[in-house]
């Protein structure tokens, strides 16, 4: 992982900057947790979900959406971030479950907004409201809520419990869903909600476990 963070290398041939990784060579923002950057994978009108390829940090299919869920918000992740041991701990303590282990992945986030985003693959300022704790197949899988920075609409709610209903339901419906499966036991349990300033803990949280990891 520590190559990844070396300074990005010259195109012998372009004579520019080659593009940086997203996970790891981008900052999560000089006023993380509070204001972050967020990478963009997902929007909502995407028939495909993709997904960052972890090696070469471009994008790829990870598979067709076969079923009729549809994420409800843009959806990424902050660079930087890692769910490892200090993310399952803190799920552990706050859901007062033993949860073994981060799922592996950098922090996912949805975030709000009342614009278009007609794709993916793009970096945005968001501001974090809250989150759901997820545990998938034992693994902790936070998902931050937040807000694009600016947002005529979404800009106003300084905590999840600010949302209207439905936002949250749709919200909550969509990540306890997307990886079920026709006749198959759903995977995902939703061990709690939280607001602002328990999502800025658990950036904070999985900034450190990257720290840890490289």
């Amino acid at each position: 992982m520590q190559a990844f963070l070396e300074p990005t290398p010259l195109d012998p041939m372009a004579k520019t900057p080659s593009k940086a990784h997203p996970w790891h060579g981008i900052s999560p923002g000089e006023n993380a947790p509070r204001i972050i950057t967020a990478f963009i994978e997902i929007v909502p009108t995407d028939t495909v979900k993709y997904e960052i390829d972890k090696e070469s940090g471009y994008l790829k299919i990870d598979r067709p959406q076969q079923y009729s869920n549809i994420i409800p918000a843009l959806y990424g992740f902050v660079p930087r971030t890692f769910c490892g041991d200090r993310i399952a701990r803190l799920a552990s303590e706050r859901s007062g479950r033993t949860v073994a282990e981060g799922d592996g992945d950098p922090l996912d986030i949805c975030v709000l907004t009342e614009r278009e985003i007609t794709h993916g693959d793009i970096l945005l300022q968001a501001i974090p409201i809250g989150g759901f704790r997820l545990i998938d197949k034992g693994e902790a899988d936070d998902k931050i809520i937040a807000v694009l920075k600016g947002d005529a609409m979404y800009g106003q709610y300084n905590d999840l419990s600010e949302l209207p209903e439905a936002v949250v339901k749709r919200l909550r419906h969509y990540f306890l869903t997307y990886k079920n499966l026709p006749g198959e036991p759903a995977v995902m349990e939703l061990a709690s909600v939280y607001g602002r300033d328990e999502a800025l803990e658990v950036i904070q949280t999985s900034m450190d476990d990257y720290a840890d990891m490289i």
